[in-house]
């Protein structure tokens, strides 16, 4: 085991103890960005001014009527920016644009003294527009040839052989939601000039180093003119990864124009119409199995719903074609990802990034086609899951998929799937109205950055002469416990308790050059880097423990906050070794770096292995569902997660937990809905509140919950032998959408395969009934669309509008478009 990888006795990695910042959250202790607004002194407010049209050229920008607002002090526009007037890493996000490209696009921001007076100011402002059309619909963008950006192709043996030797071949389409963040603490930023003239911003921000970036070309800066800081962030969920950056420019250049600190913070009808999303994507596939129900071939063309700029979506895509197999091999494979171009906001980073959005596809077509092949679902998944010696289709080994298969198994005994299969099938049954199903999905997603350069983290650790120890790090913390398990790894590095260490908040004067808290990588990152730090500190101390014991350093060890030689004798308790060093000058602070190794990406062959490792997962997840109004409720579920050797267990836990809830949100519950008409309101977002978009709640919890981490699953070259576990439970909940299709098909004859809208709403779900009950052969009374042509290995189509069609008329006109697969 390598030297990352292993633990040392009595460390207090491993142990459950409570997130480091939870009694302050539970009290309202926990500071926040906005919260810093009350101790800074005469800070002005900033409020957008926002367009009310889908698109237009801007003609004229009348700011005068805002000025003439009591308490407004200055509105600023593009003419105000001395550097760069955009907010984007691509270049493509003006800060002031001078065309409006989406309903709700801030075209300049109003400062007063107080937030009303902004708000009243930002009314006046008079803004005329050219108005031009607008694409808001995926399928407008498809059909109108609107695309940005890349278009991967990820290709692996033969296709058209593989389905020329394939017994069964299937068609299909997939249209499926974005989803909204809705993180509680929406964007915010607070920004001042300190007395040299050096820019400060306090901004909650998943990526201080780029927001510092950013900030910098806005104002003509260097990026050592400008300081960004982190306190924590109430939710970030990746929508804080790139579009933090453009607020926290406003807040600065607001601060650099009036010498005074300027605050701003979105409300959630703001943050709502004016951040990104997770993308929605269409899917059209073809698949071929042989005899035995084995995937024999898959093409396929997936297109997300970038909005008005690149932003992320890009990555995006090519995460979602590296996760388009999940756990399953297809040894021929020709996957196209593209970008659509719409007048909606840019959508960005999710819990996930794109690889939910490629799983969710190869997880339909499953449920499909499982019925069609005359499979049980769960014996279609299994029987095509990786195996030993096999790659993914962009090159990369599946190193460990015995793993698949022990969470695959684990979670079936746990459930007792067997039993409550036979239970179900009597209540079903017994129960013409109401119907039961269970259903089993694994997961397999890669960590790290897709982009190599990404994957590397810095630490700044300093022990001070009392013995005590403060850390300095470059992941943010958003509640998922990344700095608990930060602390955790320093104290059992230097061997000492965790109340001796303590973290201080997230800052690019400390450590720069940091990449985003994303991808799941925060631990592994930093987490080396803390130890690396740690490491360097420890082996200084362990030479001045060695002349004071009187033995080779190499036989010194520190355990529980006291140095003692190999076979024992005299001690060296940690406040002492400490003082001694400082005394004999030995420095006490350390700068860690950790790169990941073993990383290569062509993104043009679309070829490699972008990914350090894999976590895995699996859940067994029960529904009961009404058959007159598709109301379901989720009766249990039981999650088997492998996390390596956990860090932190309780926290894992939690966000195995919460990554469960998120997902089965995205996939029941949550309804992004625009309009899409052609009237004055066209581009704008309807679901603008809780009150109109529908979130998890406890009355959407499972009635039993039940989660196990895998054993004896330590990840060789990772901090401590754990592993990733931020994104990937999100992906759990496959199970949930899957086993309300198995439910709705209970409705109708044996065999009947079902489709299903994402999200499976209760009226989404109440159609999928209506079709089951029809034989699931027909909808509406018309051949599914996307009908295949009959012939020797061309079977049958497995219908095909948006989502399966199941969307009432309201949501229709989000329907994808017809593009056939590899168009």
């Amino acid at each position: 085991m390598s030297s990352l990888s292993e633990r040392p006795a009595k460390g207090v990695v491993g142990v459950p103890v409570p997130h480091e910042s939870a009694a302050l959250h539970v009290t309202g202790a926990a500071l926040y960005t906005d919260d810093l607004v009350h101790r800074t002194k005469d800070v002005l407010h900033a409020h957008p001014v926002q367009a009310a049209t889908a698109r237009g050229r801007i003609v004229a920008l009348r700011t005068g009527p805002a000025l003439a607002v009591p308490g407004v002090v200055r509105v600023l526009t593009a003419a105000d920016v001395p550097g760069v007037n955009d907010a984007g890493m691509k270049h493509d996000e003006p800060l002031f644009p001078d065309e409006v490209m989406f309903h709700g696009h801030a075209v300049a921001w109003v400062l007063a003294e107080t937030l009303e007076a902004a708000r009243l100011g930002a009314a006046a402002v008079e803004v005329e527009l050219d108005e031009r059309p607008s694409l808001i619909t995926l399928r407008e963008a498809i059909e109108a040839g609107s695309f940005h950006g890349a278009r991967p192709v990820m290709e692996s043996g033969d296709v058209e052989a593989g389905f020329a030797e394939s017994a069964h071949v299937f068609t299909g389409e997939l249209q499926f939601s974005d989803q909204e963040h809705f993180y509680l603490e929406t964007h915010a930023a607070l920004a001042y000039v300190d007395e040299a003239e050096q820019m400060f911003v306090q901004s909650s921000t998943q990526h201080p180093s780029e927001t510092q970036e950013i900030v910098a070309h806005v104002l003509g800066l260097h990026s050592h003119e400008v300081t960004v800081q982190c306190l924590r962030m109430g939710g970030g969920f990746g929508g804080k990864e790139m579009q933090p950056h453009g607020f926290a420019a406003i807040a600065a250049l607001g601060a650099r124009l009036t010498g005074r600190p300027v605050r701003v913070r979105l409300n959630r009808t703001q943050d709502l119409t004016m951040s990104g999303k997770r993308h929605g994507f269409h899917a059209a596939w073809r698949i071929g199995f042989d005899a035995d129900g084995r995937i024999r071939a898959l093409d396929a063309t997936l297109t997300a719903d970038g909005g008005w700029s690149l932003d992320l979506s890009e990555p995006v895509v090519a995460r979602a074609l590296c996760h388009i197999d999940n756990t399953y091999w297809i040894p021929n494979a020709r996957v196209t990802g593209r970008v659509a171009r719409t007048n909606k906001v840019s959508n960005t980073a999710f819990r996930g990034f794109g690889g939910p959005q490629g799983m969710l596809v190869i997880e339909d077509i499953m449920g499909r086609c499982a019925p069609l092949l005359g499979l049980d679902p769960m014996d279609l998944r299994e029987r095509n899951f990786y195996r030993k010696g096999q790659s993914t289709p962009y090159g990369q080994p599946v190193v460990h998929p015995e793993r698949i298969t022990a969470v695959w198994r684990q979670v079936q005994e746990n459930a007792g799937t067997a039993g409550r299969r036979r239970e179900i099938a009597a209540f079903n049954a017994a129960h013409p109205h109401t119907k039961r199903a269970l259903a089993v999905t694994a997961l397999k997603f890669g960590i790290s950055f897709n982009l190599t350069a990404f994957n590397q983290g810095g630490a700044l650790v300093l022990v001070y002469k009392d013995g005590s120890v403060l850390i300095n790090h470059g992941g943010t913390e958003m509640g998922q416990g990344l700095h608990t398990k930060m602390l955790q790894v320093a104290a059992t590095t230097l061997g000492i308790a965790l109340h001796k260490v303590r973290l201080a908040p997230t800052r690019t004067d400390k450590v720069p050059n940091t990449s985003a808290t994303a991808a799941s990588a925060g631990t592994d990152l930093n987490g080396a880097a803390v130890k690396d730090a740690c490491e360097q500190l420890r082996e200084r101390l362990l030479r001045v423990a060695a002349t004071r014991l009187g033995v080779s350093a190499s036989d010194v060890r520190i355990v529980e906050g006291v140095a003692r030689a190999l076979g024992g004798g005299d001690e060296l308790a940690w406040d002492d070794l400490v003082r001694t060093a400082y005394l004999q000058r030995v420095q006490l602070s350390a700068a860690g770096f950790y790169r990941t190794e073993g990383l290569h990406w062509d993104a043009v062959s679309f070829r490699g292995s972008p990914f350090k490792y894999f976590a895995h997962g699996a859940a067994a997840t029960e529904v009961e569902v009404d058959g007159f109004t598709g109301a379901y409720r989720i009766r249990r579920v039981d999650i088997v997660h492998d996390v390596g050797d956990s860090l932190s267990p309780m926290i894992d836990i939690g966000q195995v937990e919460g990554g469960f809830v998120q997902g089965a949100g995205w996939l029941t519950l949550e309804d992004l809905r625009w309009d899409h008409g052609d009237g004055p309101h066209r581009g704008r977002l309807l679901t603008q509140a809780a009150s109109t978009y529908k979130l998890p709640s406890f009355s959407e919890m499972p009635e039993e919950f039940h989660v196990t981490l895998l054993e004896n699953a330590s990840e060789e070259g990772a901090v401590y032998g754990s592993k990733a576990v931020g994104e990937p439970p999100v992906m759990l909940a496959f199970s949930v959408r899957e086993a309300l299709r198995q439910a709705a098909a209970a409705f109708g004859p044996d065999g009947a395969a079902v489709e299903l809208a994402s999200p499976a709403t209760p009226e989404a779900v109440y159609w999928a009934i209506e079709a089951a009950r029809r034989g699931g052969a027909v909808r509406d009374g018309r051949r599914p669309a996307g009908a295949v042509e009959d012939g020797p290995v061309e079977d049958g189509a497995v219908g095909g509008g948006a989502a399966g069609g199941a969307h009432l008329a309201g949501a229709a006109a989000q329907a994808g478009a017809h593009a056939p697969a590899g168009a």
